[in-house]
């Protein structure tokens, strides 16, 4: 029988591990099932772009599979049975159970409003394409002089109210942000982040914890009201709420509990990547929710699963940070250079050239996900151990 692979949510993680493992593991041995909500690939770190009326290039999966091996599966994903080892899912053709061998699962966060009361009903985000295109809508209806606040002063935060600020000048844009503005950059980043804020006519207001929600106005920590037409969220990512009915071992804020090899603690068959996982990567730090993390693991996780299926070397790869890379509207950028656990070193590339950067970033996140199998060497490997690694194996892990 065929080793049967489901891959769980079509992200930057979920095609890159796909795509990966068609490229390690012979068809004869192996079925590969990508199931995600949509057709098409979301560049999520485009939202921003797309909310204020950018228009995004299509992807659809079906093309960036075709011939790959990876069955694509259009379906949302409604519950997963651990100990059965299925998956039920809801598509056009109805309620499928669908058995698995190996799960990967990469569905990957939401917006997470922090239980602040009003978030949910009256609030704008930008976590995924819908609600994108609903903020897009929304700001088209905006007439000039009209108040857009944007609260969350983080990598989203930033670059929708520097994209939106450039793109409609005639509203005014207000972020509040927990704490200063980039306090977490070098001197040099938050001295070019303060310079194109206040280039863009935005209004910062810091040291800001917004405590309540209503439709056109949020209350502060400190009892003072901000009132404006539109209201965007912010202000960080949660877990999706599935993995918390799996059984699956979880960490306080909902992430799957995962090893070095991106295979969770409690269940060996089952795999998390992206923002769906908790992975400790250099100087034993969790990886944060990102793209940036989400592709590596993907890339870790796919070899783990080849390696134990094949015989092969598990992958011992320690996974680490560059840079961060932030668009500062369509003209600006900032690139600030961390440390391999994620801390600012006093380097950053500014300017024009740093949103040059940021654009071939996304860029490149892209095609490869557009081209899953191209890139990397054919090495398609006979599956010898029907996923039961040899201790051999597990030695050279550990």
């Amino acid at each position: 029988m065929q080793h049967r692979i489901i891959v769980l949510g079509g992200g930057y993680a979920g095609t890159t591990a796909a795509g990966r493992l068609a490229k390690r593991l012979r068809r004869e041995d192996v079925t590969i099932t990508l199931v995600n909500a949509e057709p098409d690939f979301v560049e999520r770190v485009r939202m921003h772009q797309l909310a204020t009326g950018q228009d995004l290039k299509e992807r659809p999966l079906r093309e960036m599979f075709a011939g790959t091996g990876v069955e694509l599966k259009v379906a949302r994903a409604t519950s997963i049975d651990v100990d059965r080892k299925t998956v039920t899912a809801e598509g056009a053709q109805g309620t499928a159970e669908m058995p698995y061998d190996t799960l990967v699962y990469a569905i990957g966060s939401r917006g997470a409003d922090h239980g602040v009361p009003g978030v949910a009903e009256h609030a704008h985000q930008i976590a995924g394409r819908t609600g994108a295109l609903e903020l897009r809508e929304r700001l088209a209806r905006l007439a000039p002089g009209e108040e857009l606040l944007v609260v969350g002063g983080g990598l989203t935060g930033l670059e929708f109210a520097t994209e939106v600020a450039e793109a409609r000048p005639d509203l005014g844009t207000t972020l509040a942000t927990r704490a200063e503005l980039g306090d977490w950059l070098s001197p040099k980043g938050r001295a070019h982040l303060r310079k194109v804020v206040d280039g863009l006519g935005i209004r910062v207001l810091e040291n800001t914890a917004v405590t309540a929600m209503e439709a056109n106005r949020v209350t502060t920590e400190d009892g003072r009201t901000l009132c404006a037409a539109v209201t965007v969220w912010t202000a960080g990512f949660a877990a999706h709420p599935m993995a918390a009915a799996t059984g699956l071992e979880l960490a306080d804020d909902g992430r799957i509990m995962v090893d070095r090899t991106m295979r969770s603690l409690s269940h060996p068959d089952v795999y998390a990547i992206g923002d769906a996982a908790q992975a400790i990567g250099a100087g034993d730090k969790p990886l944060r929710m990102s793209c940036a993390s989400g592709v590596p693991m993907a890339w870790q996780a796919a070899d783990a699963i080849a390696a134990r299926l094949t015989g092969g070397k598990l992958p011992n790869v320690s996974l680490s940070y560059f840079n961060q890379c932030i668009s500062l509207g369509r003209r600006q950028g900032l690139i600030q250079f961390v440390t391999a656990d994620d801390q600012a070193v006093d380097r950053a590339l500014t300017g024009r050239l740093a949103a040059r950067y940021k654009e071939l970033v996304c860029k490149g996140a892209a095609w490869g996900t557009s081209h899953p199998t191209l890139g990397m060497p054919v090495r398609r490997r006979r599956v010898v151990a029907a996923g039961l690694p040899s201790k051999e194996t597990e030695r050279v892990a550990s």
